[in-house]
C-alpha cells in the first residue's frame, strides 16, 4: 500500500474527507458510520440533505453486513462487482451507514468500486466509506484528481490520485426491493445487460427517491446547457459526437464511441464552462446502451428531468 492510500485510510478512521478515485468518477469519502464526517460532506458539497448516499465497501461479503441481499442481489452482485453498479436493498446495519447517509430510509446503496487503490483504502480503513462524487452539488462530477482537487480539495484532509476515471459517468443504480427489480439510474452497466441476467426491470417504480442524482437540475456546469444541437449558436461552444460534428478539440466522441463518450463527457463540461461561453450546446447522442446514462446526465444538466 502506498503512503498516500495509508494517509487516506488514516484519515479515514480520523473522522476526516479524502478525495477518493473510483473507477466512475472521483468521490468525496467519509466514514459512513460518522454522522459528522457525513454532515462535513453535505457541507462541503453544498448538497440537499434529503438525497441519500452510496456506501462503499471493500467486498460483496462485506456488502451483505450493511444490506439485505436476496438471490437476485447476489446474483447481480457476483456478475457486475467490483464495478460500477450500485444496489440499493434493505438496511441492515444502520449504524454502519448512519441514518444521515441514508437520508433516513429503511434501504441502503451499496457498491464495490472497480478501482484497486480505492478498495485498498477502504480494506485498510476497515468500515464501510461513504463517497459522493467530489464536486460541489449541482456541478459536474469530476473524473479526474486535478478538477477533484479544485472542486472540493479544500474541505479534504488526504486526496489519492488514482489518475483518470476510466468510466466517467456515475455508477447504474438498481434496486433490489420488495419483490422487484427497479433501474433508478442508468450508468455502465446497461438495462440490456441487467435485463439479461434478471430479467425485465422496473424502470423507476416510485423508488427514485432512493438513489442519488435524482435531482431536476444536476451535473450542471454554470453555462446553460443545450442538448440535440444541431450547430452551435453565437457564443455557444458546441461538444460534437460523431464524424465531422463540430470542433475536435471538443468532440465527446469523434468516432461516435458511446464508452470514449461517457469518459470525457464531464472532462468536456468543465473545459468548456472555463471558456466563459453564452452557452454549452451538444450535439445529439443515441440513447442505446451506454447513451441512456450520457442523456439522463445531459438532460439533468439542461434541467430537463424531475
Amino acid at each position: 500500500m502506498s503512503a498516500s492510500d495509508r494517509q487516506a485510510a488514516e484519515a479515514l478512521a480520523a473522522g476526516g474527507l479524502v478525495i477518493l478515485p473510483t473507477e466512475t468518477v472521483y468521490g468525496l469519502a467519509a466514514d459512513a458510520a460518522n454522522a459528522d464526517a457525513v454532515a462535513a460532506i453535505f457541507e462541503a458539497k453544498g448538497r440537499p440533505r434529503f438525497n441519500p448516499l452510496i456506501a462503499h465497501v471493500a467486498d460483496a461479503a462485506a456488502a451483505e453486513r450493511v444490506a439485505v441481499f436476496d438471490a437476485r442481489a447476489r446474483a447481480l452482485a457476483d456478475a457486475f462487482w467490483p464495478g460500477p453498479m450500485t444496489i440499493v436493498a434493505p438496511a441492515r446495519d444502520r449504524v454502519a451507514v448512519c441514518d444521515l447517509a441514508r437520508a433516513g430510509l429503511d434501504s441502503v446503496a451499496v457498491r464495490v468500486p472497480g478501482h484497486a487503490r480505492a478498495r485498498a483504502v477502504i480494506d485498510a480503513f476497515g468500515g464501510t466509506v461513504v463517497a459522493p462524487s467530489a464536486n460541489r452539488s449541482g456541478r459536474p462530477s469530476p473524473t479526474t484528481f486535478a478538477d477533484a482537487v479544485e472542486e472540493t480539495g479544500a474541505a479534504a484532509a488526504a486526496a489519492v490520485d488514482g489518475g483518470p476515471c476510466a468510466v466517467g459517468v456515475e455508477s447504474t443504480v438498481v434496486s433490489v426491493l420488495d419483490g422487484r427489480v427497479a433501474l433508478l439510474r442508468p450508468g455502465a452497466v446497461t438495462a440490456e445487460e441487467l435485463e439479461a441476467l434478471v430479467g425485465p426491470l422496473d424502470r423507476g417504480g416510485g423508488e427514485g427517491h432512493r438513489s442519488p442524482g435524482r435531482l431536476a437540475l444536476h451535473y450542471a456546469p454554470d453555462a446553460p446547457v443545450r442538448i440535440e444541437a444541431e450547430a452551435a449558436t453565437a457564443g455557444e461552444i458546441l461538444l460534437g459526437f460523431g464524424p465531422g460534428v463540430g470542433d475536435p478539440r471538443w468532440s465527446l466522441s469523434a468516432s461516435g464511441d458511446l464508452r470514449e463518450a461517457a469518459a470525457n463527457l464531464f472532462r468536456l463540461l468543465r473545459e468548456a464552462d472555463r471558456e466563459k461561453p453564452v452557452g454549452i450546446a451538444v450535439a445529439a447522442v443515441p440513447t442505446t446502451g451506454l447513451g441512456e446514462a450520457i442523456n439522463d446526465r445531459l438532460r439533468r444538466a439542461a434541467g430537463f428531468v424531475g
